[in-house]
């Protein structure tokens, strides 16, 4: 069974840390073979700070499973990284592309089994000329890169009670209205939907559909957007035989009874989708990445840098990230 590749983030938050406590908690927890693209160096020496007791061992994939159970995997990467926590660096900016990259590539050659990425900072990056909004981007595209076909990232946020996927996402609130358009509603839904079932082996995944105007619009006295694009994608989608209803008013959709009643809510815009979530499970839910010709899987929170290098962070949504991975892996491939 292969392995999972996981990208150390920014070294200046949390990230190194929650991967050394998750290493910790393997055989507790029955946690499944990871490896890290990490710098050694950076890693035993937060392990130190921390006074966390950590073996490390320098491992390709191919060699990582074997000494999982006694010793951390690293395969180091050529750039290396700085520590200093709480104060995010230029300088690193490199090793952080490299690793998230690298762990794509080793997943994408069957070296891996899926990819987990660590928490990055959008702003080191920026200043070193990385030009994507974020990791979701940037993973579309190495996607694209590798397979030379156009692949459209979609986030979710996976709780045990509830999973939410946002329509448009890092988006201002005022610019959501003009953003959405029937066609991205429809395009976000059918890759839920897709991934639901061929991922998370939902036969038939129910879509519930959040309006975007308080009252899902009033039917146009609270604005025209659920009416004149929401409406309409939900029925194409119908008519293509995905299981998707609405506009709901998204005040009412969160509550326990609801959430009975689907396996993914879609949500117009980025908090819509976020809040509630959070709110249920902020520890045990996960970023997932939707259509992609891999799996990738996130905690769901960032990098944390107030309290970086404190002892004070908690692993539980990398644990979470770690074994939704392997679930998914296991749905969609079996071994691999």
């Amino acid at each position: 069974m292969l392995p999972l590749a996981l990208s150390i983030g920014d070294p200046s938050g949390i990230g190194p840390e929650i991967i050394l406590q998750a290493w910790l908690e393997r055989n507790r927890l029955g946690l499944p073979r990871f490896y890290v693209l990490g710098d050694p160096g950076l890693l035993a020496a937060r392990a130190r700070r921390l006074d966390l007791d950590v073996p490390l061992s320098e491992a390709d994939p191919e060699a990582a499973s074997a000494v999982f159970s006694e010793r951390l995997p690293v395969s180091p990467l050529q750039n290396r990284l700085a520590d200093n926590p709480g104060h995010p660096e230029t300088i690193n900016a490199a090793g952080v592309i490299e690793a998230i990259s690298r762990a794509v590539d080793d997943t994408m050659q069957m070296r891996a089994a899926a990819v987990i990425t660590a928490p990055i900072a959008k702003k080191p990056l920026y200043d070193a000329g990385f030009r994507f909004p974020g990791h979701t981007e940037y993973l579309g595209h190495l996607a694209e890169e590798i397979t030379g076909r156009a692949a459209t990232p979609v986030m979710m946020l996976a709780g045990p009670e509830l999973r939410t996927v946002p329509v448009t996402v890092h988006e201002a609130l005022a610019s959501v209205p003009t953003t959405l358009t029937q066609s991205l509603v429809e395009e976000t839904a059918r890759i839920a939907a897709r991934d639901l079932r061929e991922r998370f082996g939902i036969s038939a995944p129910r879509l519930a559909v959040s309006g975007l105007n308080p009252h899902a619009g009033e039917g146009g006295a609270m604005g025209t957007e659920d009416r004149d694009v929401i409406a309409p994608a939900i029925n194409a989608l119908q008519a293509e035989g995905i299981n998707a209803f609405g506009p709901l008013p998204a005040d009412t959709m969160f509550h326990a009874r609801a959430r009975q009643g689907y396996d993914a809510a879609l949500c117009m815009y980025h908090d819509q989708a976020l809040i509630p979530v959070k709110t249920i499970a902020f520890d045990e839910t996960v970023n997932v990445t939707l259509g992609l010709p891999f799996i990738r899987t996130s905690p769901d929170h960032g990098t944390a840098f107030d309290i970086a290098g404190k002892g004070i962070a908690r692993a539980d949504s990398m644990i979470a990230a770690i074994r939704l991975a392997r679930e998914l892996a296991d749905n969609a491939g079996g071994a691999r």
